[in-house]
């Protein structure tokens, strides 16, 4: 096992740990200003999708041998970049980011920073992440199922619950 997959893994370990815990506390907020959850059902998805991923690049370069490619340099800039770009879209929502989906009455779209050139910037940073970090490690049996899946989970059934919450809001134009 490769120590650089070890020390990438324990980063976005790390990072989502760190990000769960400002999804709890705005979470809390959002339900203190008279937020509701939607698409509750559906979170495990995520979780379960995320531990697949980290597990699958283990596995891949456990049992098929794989190892770091030699482009790594550019994947990790790249990655770096992205996590920069992650941490615009939590800042540009303030109080509204969230791992889940709370609404509360009056709640407005966010058309600022990054969401105004991209309606789910965030969705499009994890959809880069989940396919380069894999191939940087020469997982991509890891990277097309992780993508294929985030992108069927995200498209069939996280946006379109975003979308119906905002609408119930008067936020979703």
């Amino acid at each position: 096992m490769s120590i650089a997959l070890f020390v990438v893994t324990l980063v976005l370990s790390a990072q989502r740990m760190i990000e769960l815990a400002i999804s709890m506390r705005n979470r809390e907020r959002a339900i203190a200003r008279g937020g509701e959850e939607h698409g509750a059902d559906h979170f495990w998805m995520f979780a379960a999708l995320h531990t697949a991923w980290i597990v699958g690049m283990y596995a891949e370069t456990i049992f098929l041998d794989r190892h770091v490619a030699p482009w790594w340099p550019l994947a990790l800039i790249v990655a770096l970049v992205m996590q920069v770009l992650r941490y615009w879209t939590i800042a540009t929502l303030g109080e509204s980011w969230n791992t889940r989906i709370i609404v509360w009455p009056g709640m407005k779209r966010v058309t600022t920073g990054p969401y105004r050139w991209l309606r789910h910037p965030n969705y499009v940073i994890v959809c880069i992440e989940l396919a380069l970090i894999p191939l940087a490690f020469g997982c991509w049996i890891t990277a097309l199922a992780a993508s294929v899946l985030n992108a069927a989970i995200l498209l069939l059934v996280r946006i379109p619950a975003e979308e119906r919450a905002l609408k119930s809001t008067g936020g979703g134009t």
